[in-house]
């Protein structure tokens, strides 16, 4: 027998409520009573990966829909930890605002920060003194999550290392190091060792994510970037052999490189 879904005139609360009937043991949805935190991370992921593409698209309707299936990733979270008397909801937003307050003593305190570039080592120095309370032996690169993606992760291990002086001075050496890496890469795809291939592929990747710091660029964003422009002009390439009648596979590498340029231009003059 179903009943009618938590009415709480507080949005939020009955965000939590709704869940909480989700992960009912009576009655609940036989899905979400089967998940953990485990199951649920990868969606954690995805949703806000899907957060960053609508704002990357400039869809704010869509931006507030991504934001809500967001929102429910930590609800769904903070429930199951409620379920284990570890922690809830309540908990976890008294924690980060315990932590926004801690982190902004030049506006919650006496502290004074000429700009941002100061307010930003101040930062870095209050949350490295968090590490150090929360363990006895603390490295430089502790800390930064094993689960971020690749390119994302390469960029915090590398500003952490630059923060105590492990850095090239300019672009002009990472540019040099990208040159020895491709090399390096060359070598072993010539060998034919696609062990030694992947390694230094990695290694060049790596060095990508550091030229992007040293630039300031977020390097998941130039892809995503670079992504949706592949996309763009693929979508080009095949809408061009459509009005032909034809599809890819029944166009030549050549034909579709020469839409591909057209596709180029036909941007530039956009």
């Amino acid at each position: 027998m179903t009943s009618p879904p938590p009415s709480d005139p507080d949005p939020l609360a009955r965000l939590i409520a709704i869940m909480a009937r989700l992960r009912d043991p009576d009655g609940g949805c036989p899905w979400d009573l089967e998940q953990s935190f485990a199951t649920i991370a990868p969606y954690t992921v995805e949703e806000a990966y899907e957060v960053a593409d609508a704002i990357e698209r400039g869809d704010l309707a869509d931006l507030k829909e991504e934001l809500g299936d967001l929102l429910l990733q930590v609800v769904y979270h903070a429930q199951m930890a409620r379920e284990q008397k570890a922690f809830d909801f309540n908990a976890v937003a008294e924690a980060i605002c315990d932590k926004m307050v801690r982190r902004h003593p030049h506006v919650f305190g006496e502290a004074s920060h000429r700009d941002a570039a100061e307010q930003t080592v101040a930062w870095e120095a209050i949350k490295a003194e968090e590490r150090a309370r929360k363990a006895k032996k603390v490295g430089v690169l502790d800390g930064v999550p094993a689960g971020l993606p690749g390119l994302t992760r390469a960029v915090k291990l590398t500003a952490r290392a630059a923060r105590v002086g492990f850095d090239w001075p300019s672009t002009n050496e990472v540019l040099d190091k990208l040159r020895e890496e491709l090399a390096e890469l060359e070598v072993e795809i010539s060998a034919g060792d696609r062990a030694k291939a992947r390694e230094e592929l990695g290694d060049l990747l790596f060095v990508c994510a550091n030229l992007a710091r040293k630039l300031d660029v977020e390097p998941e964003d130039a892809l995503r970037s670079a992504n949706a422009k592949f996309a763009r002009r693929f979508a080009f390439i095949e809408a061009a052999l459509a009005k032909t009648g034809r599809a890819p596979d029944q166009s030549d590498l050549a034909e579709m490189d020469g839409l591909w340029d057209e596709a180029k231009r036909v941007e530039r003059e956009a």
